[in-house]
């Protein structure tokens, strides 16, 4: 039998992103200027920083708007000279929250010190590193401010209403999808490390700096400090953030093949790697014994000579934030990605509230 409802109608022209959009909020509309947060560890930041400073004045002129550097950290000329470091890469002004209990990063301490900020100065934008830091203190600043975080991110814009259009990949970095905080302040996102390019350092004066007090004492924080194991002076590559690794699959065929996969590390000055496959089968690193290549057993670096992590084709080049115009031969391909190393690292959890 033939139905007689009415058909729902057509979706009208320019309905999308544009037309959910609603009237922003009347306690948000004085939410003004982009914030990127300089982390430091030890008197060091991390180049994450200055790598969004760059991306940061690219959106504060769309916008055009202030860029300004948050600077936390205890009281000293370490956090001052992170202050002074900030206008050389294009900051407008700098906000700063210098406290001795500041000195090493604890969540709690560090999340009140940046919330406040966010409601007393109101930023539109705030930019942070997806480094282990930066991703503990991103998530936990947007909770407490019930606002949304875009997680590593690979590209920043704005659209014709000035909303923040972040931009990451999703399904093992298949595809890409833009994410918006459309009803929220500030509109919060974290970029890996080498994602974005390094701007170019322009010595320059020392602007406006606002200073915020803390407000906490040390029997207000849970969490306790209570040793300090540096491995900054560490040589060996972290893989999490490798420029590039040349990986194999069982599809090399051979022990023999395999080795093109070093040599060509060798060549790029890279780590290699491969999938478990290959490991069983002692392709890679040292040749195993009876006993280390018996099915079920466990196996580590005792095994191997490199690290271990899974690989998607015969020769993966995961090359993080860059393309590569190396030749292909026709047995084996040689492709460039900006998706995650390790095919099988769990994808961070993006928070956007509806």
């Amino acid at each position: 039998m033939m139905s007689t409802a009415p058909k729902s109608a057509a979706p009208a022209a320019g309905s999308g992103r544009a037309a959910t959009k609603r009237e922003l909020p009347e306690r948000f509309k004085a939410y003004k200027h982009v914030w990127v947060f300089i982390e430091q560890e030890r008197g060091i930041v991390h180049p994450v920083s200055w790598e969004l400073m760059g991306a940061g004045r690219r959106l504060a002129d769309k916008l055009n708007v202030d860029l300004a550097a948050v600077v936390i950290g205890p009281v000293g000329e370490t956090t001052q000279q992170a202050v002074a470091e900030s206008f050389c890469y294009g900051a407008d002004l700098a906000y700063i929250v210098a406290d001795d209990l500041l000195a090493d990063y604890r969540n709690e301490s560090y999340t009140k010190a940046l919330s406040e900020l966010v409601n007393t100065y109101k930023p539109e934008i705030l930019l942070l590193g997806a480094t282990t830091l930066g991703r503990d203190l991103a998530g936990s600043v947007a909770t407490t401010l019930l606002t949304g975080l875009s997680a590593d991110c690979t590209e920043l814009d704005v659209d014709a209403d000035g909303s923040l259009a972040a931009t990451r990949p999703t399904f093992g970095g298949s595809l890409l999808c833009t994410i918006y905080t459309l009803n929220y302040r500030p509109q919060m996102a974290t970029v890996r490390p080498r994602v974005m390019p390094m701007p170019e350092r322009v010595t320059g004066a020392v602007w406006r700096v606002i200073s915020h007090p803390l407000g906490l004492v040390e029997e207000d924080i849970v969490t306790k400090v209570l040793s300090f194991l540096p491995d900054r002076d560490s040589t060996k590559s972290n893989l999490a953030y490798a420029d590039v690794v040349v990986a194999g699959g069982l599809g090399l065929g051979s022990p023999e093949n395999f080795q093109l996969v070093q040599q060509l590390a060798d060549v790029l000055g890279a780590e290699y790697g491969c999938s478990r496959p290959l490991v069983q089968k002692g392709w890679a690193g040292s040749p195993r014994t009876d006993k280390s290549a018996r099915p079920g057993e466990p196996f580590g670096q005792s095994s191997i000579s490199r690290p271990v992590f899974p690989a998607r084709s015969s020769i993966a080049l995961a090359w993080r934030g860059a393309t590569s115009s190396l030749p292909s031969t026709p047995t084996r391909t040689l492709r460039s990605s900006t998706s995650p190393i390790s095919a099988s690292s769990p994808m961070p959890f993006d928070c956007c509230p509806h």
